[in-house]
């Protein structure tokens, strides 16, 4: 990849995140782009930095310790994990990570707390993955038990729930996406409502292949990979 290929590719993506933040009567500035460089090699964690994208998202924690090894510092780029957390790596992600965006079990939540506690460092931001979709092979919590799940997770030390984050099915048909995407926008209102310490700004969801049907039913961030650095 090369920069000027990848400023072409966020230039249309930013008109469509437009048209659809339109379509839905919300403002543009209301949706994050979190380009997703898993799989891509280090340089292109470099040229979104350059053309200014605050944040990258990681699904794996020794991917993410290599580049971080060959970059060293970021600044200005927000580093957040979007895959699968192990128990066991939680340590290495909380060094590795700004936001962890896959916290899918109270267990872990509880995990985290603890390491940020032994490691005197500040709060993590962290958001809660729920499962609106109702695919056993999908991490994340069912509605029905994420609303006491994140109420509980709100009161652990040491984290900053900022929102929720979910994966959708993974088809282009828009009457398996939309209920999805809507029980997760409904499911952040409600914790918004009866959560006092949720903060709740933050609802991740859509990829390449859905992020204009996501951001028409309420997404603030959307993860982008192919379209933005092109094949793996």
């Amino acid at each position: 990849m090369t920069k000027d290929q990848v400023e072409a590719r966020l230039a249309r993506v930013i008109e469509r995140i437009r048209a659809a933040a339109s379509r839905a009567g919300r403002p543009a500035s209301d949706i994050e782009i979190l380009p997703v460089t898993k799989g891509h090699a280090a340089r292109g964690i470099e040229i979104v930095g350059a053309l200014g994208v605050a944040r990258i998202g990681e699904n794996r924690v020794p991917e993410a310790e290599a580049k971080r090894a060959e970059l060293g510092p970021t600044p200005g780029v927000a580093w957040h994990l979007i895959g699968r957390l192990q128990r066991n790596k939680a340590r290495r992600a909380l060094r590795l990570f700004d936001v962890v965006e896959s916290v899918d079990s109270v267990r872990l939540a509880g995990t985290l707390s603890r390491i940020v506690a032994e490691e005197g460092r500040e709060p993590m931001e962290v958001l809660v993955q729920v499962n609106t979709s109702g695919e056993a092979a999908k991490a994340g919590m069912g509605p029905d038990a994420a609303l006491d799940a994140v109420a509980e997770i709100c009161e652990l030390p040491g984290l900053r729930v900022a929102g929720l984050m979910m994966m959708a099915p993974f088809t282009e048909d828009e009457a398996v996406l939309r209920p999805a995407f809507r029980r997760a926008a409904r499911l952040l209102e409600r914790c918004r409502t009866e959560i006092p310490a949720f903060e709740g700004r933050d609802l991740s969801m859509g990829m390449s292949n859905d992020f204009e049907i996501a951001i028409e039913e309420g997404s603030t961030r959307v993860r982008l990979g192919t379209l933005l650095l092109g094949e793996r």
